[in-house]
C-alpha cells in the first residue's frame, strides 16, 4: 500500500523558498526541482517536502489556496536535538526573512519550544522535549 507521505506546500517562488530553507540547513534533491517546484528533505528518514509555484499547486489542487495573512491550515511540528539548535534555528529563520511568531521559550515545563512563518506564511513549530519531566497520567 502506502510507501511514503509527503507534503506539498504552495510558494510564490520556488527558488526563493529553497534559499530561506537551506539557510535554515535543509536539504533539497536537485534532480527533482525545476524553476516552479523544489524537493526538500527533512529529518533523518528524508521526509520529502515538495515547494511547488502556487500556480503548480492550484493545478494539483482544483481548489482555493489558504491565505496564510489570515489563517493557517496546518503547522508542521519538527524536533531540536537540544535548545542550542533550536535557538539557532529561530535566529536562521529570521535572518533569511521568515518571522519569529513565538520566541523561544519553555512550555508546559517539559517542552522548549518556538514558532516561525517562512517567506510565504506556512506556520512551522520547533520543540525540544525532555520526556523525562513529561506528566504522567
Amino acid at each position: 500500500m502506502t510507501k511514503q507521505i509527503w507534503l506539498n506546500l504552495p510558494v510564490k517562488e520556488a527558488s526563493k523558498s529553497k534559499e530561506f530553507y537551506t539557510a535554515l540547513g535543509f536539504k533539497f534533491l536537485e534532480e527533482r526541482t525545476t524553476p516552479d517546484s523544489a524537493c526538500m528533505l527533512v529529518g533523518e528518514n528524508n521526509f520529502v517536502i515538495m515547494l511547488f509555484s502556487e500556480t503548480m499547486f492550484q493545478s494539483f489542487i482544483q481548489h482555493n489556496i489558504t491565505d496564510t495573512e489570515k489563517s493557517a491550515e496546518f503547522l508542521i511540528s519538527i524536533d531540536a536535538e537540544n535548545r542550542d539548535e533550536l535557538d539557532a534555528l529561530a535566529q536562521k529563520a529570521k535572518a533569511a526573512g521568515g518571522i519569529v511568531y513565538a520566541a523561544p521559550g519553555e512550555n508546559q515545563g517539559w517542552m522548549y519550544g518556538c514558532g516561525f512563518c517562512d517567506l510565504d506564511g506556512h506556520r512551522w513549530n520547533v520543540l525540544h522535549m525532555d520526556f523525562s519531566k513529561m506528566p504522567k497520567q
